[in-house]
């Protein structure tokens, strides 16, 4: 992603890349390691990316935005909103009401947390984004403080609706170019 962010001049199109990772925890750059509770063989990556911890895994929807944010005129804030409100009209489509915590970026469901937000800009230009969970095994997330909050508990879309990770991934992407126009797949 930082290759690419680089690589960007200001006419070239917004990409959106979707993906699911292998296990892994991944820590912001300026995130506490102490919200690593327990030792397990997944492996901890520290990430340029803002927030503090988060577990990675299969089940779950990761999606980078490489965004000029410059060319939309949008500051950090607009964006999150845009990235959070992306998720909540997604979940809408399998009748999921879900709400934001104030000053806490990401959704939530019933109070557990659904999805997760961490990015980057430099340049005018976002990388990272968000994850949402599908359908997945949560007990990764027993062993961190998710997101920095102690007690904090998540949950999947899978609790909620009977949806494949394939579908899921389908229906995010034409949510996600709904609410970006001219943002490209890759």
């Amino acid at each position: 992603m930082q290759n690419v962010i680089l690589s960007k001049g200001k006419e070239d199109p917004d990409e959106l890349w979707l993906l699911e990772h292998f296990p892994v925890y991944t820590l912001g750059f300026g995130a506490s390691e102490d919200h690593l509770l327990r030792e397990n063989n997944i492996p901890v990556i520290r990430s340029d990316r803002g927030g503090e911890v988060t577990y990675h895994g299969p089940g779950q929807i990761v999606a980078y935005f490489l965004i000029n944010l410059r060319r939309k005129n949008w500051g950090p804030k607009r964006f999150v909103n845009e990235l959070e409100a992306s998720v909540i009209d997604f979940l809408k489509k399998y009748n999921i009401s879900s709400s934001r915590q104030s000053g806490e970026p990401g959704i939530y469901v019933k109070d557990k947390k659904i999805s997760s937000v961490g990015l980057k800009i430099k340049r005018g230009f976002s990388y990272h984004g968000l994850s949402i969970n599908i359908d997945m095994d949560l007990s990764p997330f027993e062993n961190i403080n998710v997101c920095g909050n102690e007690g904090l508990k998540v949950t999947h879309l899978n609790k909620f609706a009977e949806v494949s990770i394939d579908r899921a991934f389908k229906d995010f992407e034409k949510t996600a170019k709904e609410r970006f126009e001219g943002i490209m797949s890759r």
